[in-house]
């Protein structure tokens, strides 16, 4: 899971970094200046990627997060499987109990119908 992957279709997300770090020329930088007006999530995130005071660690932090919510969502998926897996012997066990139920009835019937 990349947390920038699908943050904006318009926005490199490159082209925000090497924004950030001033990489870019006047002319690229005018224009995703227009691109990150016209988008919420590039204005913010451009004014937060700007606070930073070592750009350096952008790259470093936006790998963290990426982990961060791979592990998050790794464990919500282990926690939903043992939900399930706890729930399915409750299942199991009121099917069995239906069957043998059925099964008793159908050879109580047969005995009184045998027998009279």
């Amino acid at each position: 899971m990349n947390i920038l992957a699908n943050s904006n279709k318009d926005i490199d997300n490159q082209k925000l970094m090497d924004y950030v770090a001033g990489k870019l020329s006047a002319e690229e930088a005018h224009e995703l200046e227009k691109l990150l007006l016209e988008s919420e999530f590039g204005d913010e995130a451009a004014e937060g990627l700007s606070m930073m005071n070592d750009k350096s660690r952008i790259n470093r932090l936006v790998y963290e997060l990426n982990n961060n919510l791979k592990n998050q969502l790794e464990q919500k998926k282990k926690r939903k499987l043992k939900r399930a897996m706890k729930d399915q012997p409750l299942w199991l066990m009121t099917v069995l109990i239906f069957l043998l139920l059925i099964v008793l009835c159908y050879l109580v019937i047969h005995f009184y119908l045998n027998r009279g």
